[in-house]
């Protein structure tokens, strides 16, 4: 009588054989359909850039326009729907007013800017390695820093004229002051342990400032560019407001004299997605310059 054989160990542990590969693959059902797909990149894109509060914004907004246009709470003209605006600004840009204000509004905003920014830091550093510099510059600062842009640009316009340049000017000044405030500021907050920890290990004057000083003062000029950038863009819509033949402030008092409401907003809104866009950019700048700085409540909570 024949035994059957025994399987040896090695045999009974070794796995099955690979599937056949002409027989039908299992479909997993967890795989998201193109459409779940899609979705979750809208989701992601609205989360990264936070744009939900905004579009829930501009919907609360076109529902209430619509029900004001069906009750009349009041004039629907004193408040357009979004669809409506949308429509307007497509009309401008098809005569290429739009297009040519917001080129010469950015243009305007980014040379002033960088002007009182680049100067801002320049007066700053000599503040703060000279105290005989500090000395003369701070009462005149505390003097004229107050002084709203509405109130100098009169005088800009009587002294430089009509042109581009007040503009500009009063732009960079606007800028000017909260930047070298808060540049003095860092400066002033720098350890003086790590100077002279530098100083002990044979760096030079120009290495103490551009790895020490410099590194350190850049949150804080940040925040100042950040604080200013709202102040700049009041003092472009003011200067574009008073002699000027283009720009979104321009837009605004041309829509003014001949009550043209739907202009008016979309130069209004055009004027908050500029800044915006303008802010984001800072923003990219300081995360990408100050990726090293961790802190605040969210880092110190472990979720």
């Amino acid at each position: 009588m024949n035994e059957a054989k025994l399987p040896t160990m090695k045999e009974a542990a070794a796995p099955p054989l690979a599937q056949a590969p002409d027989q039908e693959q299992p479909v997993n059902p967890t795989l998201p359909a193109p459409r779940l797909r899609a979705q979750g990149k809208w989701s992601r894109f609205l989360q990264k850039y936070n744009l939900l509060p905004t579009l829930l914004f501009f919907v609360i907004w076109e529902l209430f326009s619509r029900l004001n246009a069906s009750i009349e709470l009041f004039n629907p003209r004193f408040l357009p729907a979004p669809s409506v605006l949308v429509q307007e600004a497509w009309r401008l840009a098809e005569s290429g007013v739009l297009l040519e204000s917001i080129a010469a509004s950015t243009v305007r905003i980014l040379i002033g800017f960088v002007i009182g920014c680049v100067a801002a830091v320049g007066i700053g550093v000599l503040m703060s390695k000279f105290r005989l510099v500090e000395l003369w510059f701070s009462p005149i600062l505390n003097l004229v820093g107050p002084i709203p842009a509405l109130a100098l640009l009169p005088l800009f316009i009587i002294w430089f004229g009509i042109g581009e340049f007040p503009k500009i000017l009063l732009i960079a000044w606007t800028t000017f002051i909260p930047v070298l405030v808060y540049t003095v500021d860092g400066f002033k907050s720098v350890p003086s342990t790590l100077i002279r920890s530098a100083l002990s290990l044979g760096a030079s004057e120009r290495q103490v400032f551009m790895r020490v000083m410099l590194p350190s003062a850049i949150p804080n000029f940040l925040v100042g560019a950040q604080v200013s950038l709202g102040l700049s863009f009041s003092a472009l819509i003011v200067s574009e407001m008073m002699g000027a033949d283009s720009g979104l402030g321009y837009i605004i008092v041309d829509a003014r004299n001949y009550f043209k409401i739907t202009n008016m907003f979309v130069a209004i809104i055009l004027i908050g997605l500029e800044y915006s866009l303008f802010a984001y950019a800072l923003r990219l700048v300081e995360r990408r310059v100050m990726a090293w700085r961790k802190g605040g409540l969210r880092d110190a909570v472990e979720k």
